[in-house]
């Protein structure tokens, strides 16, 4: 797939809320990350996850949807957004995790793929520990700080690009040091925005891009009604959705997982995970 030089696609939406959610500040500020090995080696060889090729001179390969012509698929993602510097916010009561969501998940037996900051993970570990630990769900790198990897991004604070591939590392560190055993290969750019150059400084990582091709909207939405509806609307097989786990920027995504669920499993749709649209994709090129 051949980069833009600014991946903006439909997440205005996405990108008003990740605005909200990050304070101004510098990804410098962030404590140094502790040594790690690859995050290619966070899976065993024998259970390695499928990973998209590299592209032109070795780029980061971008991921947004699998095949359409291979069957009544679609893979329903949360971003656990967090971003370096909202501690202050955690610990004054605001929830940036969403326990009724997942749970309702579980319930549904909807298998879900979650886009997890580092400074989630250090403020959930337990939480973090038991999304890593179920196999209903697969854990991924949503960044550590969720500054912005291009400038002009929704007004997130941006990581220098000599920075982009220590703050993705740093990711791993944290998802690991809370007890998620093999966080997998896949990267989400924060806000969605991406370049060329944020692409090359995450090359040799061995990690696939994954964006989406449906927006939720449940970004601060107050409607579930509405949120239900665009994704219903927007919905086709291979499908990669784009939703959100923090109660306080998302506080009506758990009432819309339960209406979409059955709506779409009433269309013939099964739900999966990332990993197995990438490896469909990867094996149909």
């Amino acid at each position: 797939m051949t980069p833009r030089v600014r991946r903006i696609t439909a997440v205005c939406v996405l990108g008003a809320a990740l605005a909200a959610c990050g304070g101004a500040g510098s990804a410098g500020s962030a404590r140094p990350a502790p040594a790690e090995p690859s995050p290619v080696s966070a899976s065993p060889p024998a259970s390695r996850p499928p990973v998209l090729a590299p592209g032109p001179g070795g780029l980061t390969p971008v991921f947004e949807h699998g095949p359409r012509t291979l069957g009544r698929t679609v893979a329903l993602t949360f971003d656990a957004d967090m971003t370096a510097d909202q501690g202050p916010r955690a610990a004054a009561g605001e929830h940036f995790d969403n326990p009724d969501l997942i749970g309702t998940l579980r319930a549904l037996k909807v298998p879900a793929t979650i886009f997890m900051t580092g400074r989630w993970a250090d403020e959930y570990p337990t939480e973090a520990r038991s999304l890593g630990h179920d196999p209903q769900f697969e854990v991924a790198n949503h960044s550590y700080s969720h500054y912005a990897f291009t400038a002009d991004c929704y007004g997130l604070p941006t990581v220098a690009a000599g920075r982009m591939r220590s703050d993705v590392e740093r990711a791993y560190a944290s998802l690991r040091r809370a007890g998620v055993p093999h966080p997998l290969p896949y990267f989400r750019f924060p806000g969605g925005c991406y370049d060329r150059r944020a692409l090359r400084a995450l090359s040799g990582l061995g990690v696939t891009a994954v964006q989406w091709d449906v927006v939720s909207g449940d970004a601060f939405a107050t409607d579930a009604a509405a949120v239900t509806k665009q994704v219903l609307d927007g919905v086709k097989p291979g499908s990669v959705v784009v939703m959100h786990c923090t109660r306080s920027a998302a506080p009506t995504t758990e009432r819309v997982v339960r209406a979409v669920v059955p709506q779409l499993r009433g269309r013939g749709y099964r739900f999966v995970k990332v990993s197995e649209l990438i490896g469909e994709a990867s094996g149909h090129r």
